[in-house]
C-alpha cells in the first residue's frame, strides 16, 4: 500500500471556516500549508514546490484563476496539480478552470469524503505520473550511455590497427566540442543546438572507423606513402561511411549515427574544394565535418609518429592559420585561434609520450 503521508498540499483560502475544515479532514493525513490569500501562497512556493494545491477561486487581490495562470507559466509550478476550491456551480466557470490548467474541482460546502477521495486520486496519478517520468529518464541516460559507449569501442577499433594514436581519439572529442560551443553563437552556425554539439563530440571517436579496411602495409607503413598507396588510404572515409551508412539504415532517420556518418566521410574535405572523397567545397561540407578537419589536423602535427617528431604547438596554431580559407573554414579557424591555448591544455592532458608534452611546453 502506498504511503501518501510524506505529500505535501498548500491551502490557499481567505475564510478561515474552509481552513479550518479542510485541515480538520486532511491534516492527519498529509503535510500541510496554508496561505490566506495569493500573495502570500506565490511567497510560499518560492520555498517549496508542494505535490498539490487546494486553490480558493474568490479571493482578494490576485484571484484563483490569476495565481493559476501564473503557476502554469513557470516551469517549476507548471506540473503540480491544482484543485480549485469554489461555491460556484456554473458549467462555464469549471470550462475555465480546465482550460487554465487545473485538474479537478472541489464545491462548498465540502463534503470531507468527497475532499479525501479526490485528493488522494490526485495525490496518486501525480506520483505514478513521477515515477514514469523517472523511469523515461533513468531510461533516457541508460541508451545515451549505450551510445556513447557503441561508440567508443568503434572508434577504439581503429585506434587498435594504429597503436600510436592512443589519446587521439580523446583529444579530437575534446578539441570539437570546443570548436562548436565556440562558434555556436555566430550567425553563420545557428544549427549548432546544445543537442547537437553533444551529439558530434560524441560522434568524433568515428571519425577514422574506415581505416579498419586500409591494408596494414599502408596504415602502418613508416616513411612516406606511394600515389598508389596514398589512394587507398584516402578510400578510409569511404569504408567509414559505408560502414556507418549501413547501421544508420536500421536504425532510421535521424539516429545518434547522423553525424557519425557525416564526420567519417568529410573530415577530409577542404573549405577550397581540393579534399576527399567528394571534392566537396565551402558550405557543402558539413559543419561537423569542417570542424573535425580543423581538430584532427591540429591533433596530427602535435603528436608522435614513427616518421615524424610532435610538432610545437606554436608550429601547429601556425599551420592551421595558414591553411584559413583553404584547407579549413575561416571563420572556425578564427574561434580555433581564440581558444588555441585551450587545444594546448587538452593536448597535454591525454598526451601520449613524453616528446609530444616537451613539444607542446615550446
Amino acid at each position: 500500500m502506498t504511503d501518501y503521508s510524506q505529500c505535501s498540499i498548500i491551502i490557499v483560502d481567505d475564510t478561515e471556516e474552509n481552513v479550518d475544515i479542510l485541515l480538520d479532514t486532511l491534516g492527519d493525513l498529509y503535510d500541510i500549508s496554508v496561505a490566506i490569500d495569493g500573495e502570500s501562497a506565490m511567497e510560499l512556493l518560492q520555498d517549496s514546490t508542494p505535490d498539490l494545491i487546494l486553490l480558493d477561486i474568490m479571493m482578494p487581490g490576485m484571484n484563483g484563476y490569476e495565481m493559476c495562470e501564473r503557476l502554469k507559466r513557470e516551469t517549476r509550478t507548471a506540473k503540480i496539480p491544482i484543485i480549485f476550491l469554489t461555491a460556484l456551480s456554473e458549467a462555464q466557470n469549471e470550462e475555465k478552470g480546465l482550460r487554465l490548467g487545473a485538474v479537478d474541482y472541489i464545491t462548498k460546502p465540502f463534503n470531507p469524503f468527497l475532499v479525501k477521495a479526490r485528493v488522494k486520486n490526485h495525490l496518486e496519478l501525480k506520483m505514478h505520473r513521477d515515477n514514469l517520468e523517472m523511469m523515461v529518464q533513468q531510461r533516457t541516460a541508460e541508451l545515451e550511455l549505450t551510445q556513447e559507449i557503441t561508440i567508443e569501442s568503434m572508434g577504439t577499433l581503429a585506434e587498435y590497427r594504429d597503436p600510436e594514436t592512443g589519446g587521439h581519439i580523446q583529444r579530437t572529442k575534446f578539441y570539437v566540442k570546443l570548436l562548436a560551443e565556440k562558434i555556436c553563437g555566430h550567425r553563420r552556425f545557428s544549427s549548432l543546438t546544445v543537442e547537437a554539439i553533444n551529439s558530434i563530440h560524441k560522434s568524433a571517436p568515428l571519425h577514422d572507423i574506415g581505416k579498419v579496411g586500409v591494408p596494414d602495409h599502408i596504415l602502418l607503413k613508416p616513411g612516406k606513402l606511394t600515389e598508389a598507396e596514398f589512394t587507398e588510404m584516402k578510400k578510409h572515409t569511404i569504408y567509414g561511411r559505408d560502414a556507418i551508412a549501413k547501421a544508420e539504415q536500421k536504425l532510421g532517420n535521424g539516429s545518434f549515427l547522423h553525424y557519425a556518418l557525416e564526420i567519417a566521410e568529410s573530415h577530409q574535405e577542404k573549405w577550397d574544394g581540393s579534399g576527399y572523397p567528394n571534392g566537396w567545397a565551402g558550405d557543402e561540407i558539413p559543419l561537423s565535418g569542417r570542424l573535425m578537419a580543423v581538430a584532427d589536423v591540429y591533433d596530427a602535427l602535435i603528436s608522435k609518429r614513427v616518421y615524424k617528431a610532435p610538432f610545437t604547438h606554436s608550429k601547429a596554431v601556425s599551420i592551421i592559420e595558414e591553411g584559413r580559407g583553404r584547407h579549413f573554414d575561416p571563420d572556425i579557424v578564427d574561434a580555433f585561434l581564440e581558444i588555441s591555448e585551450e587545444f594546448r591544455r587538452i593536448a597535454l592532458k591525454y598526451a601520449d609520450f613524453d616528446e609530444e608534452r616537451e613539444a607542446l611546453l615550446k
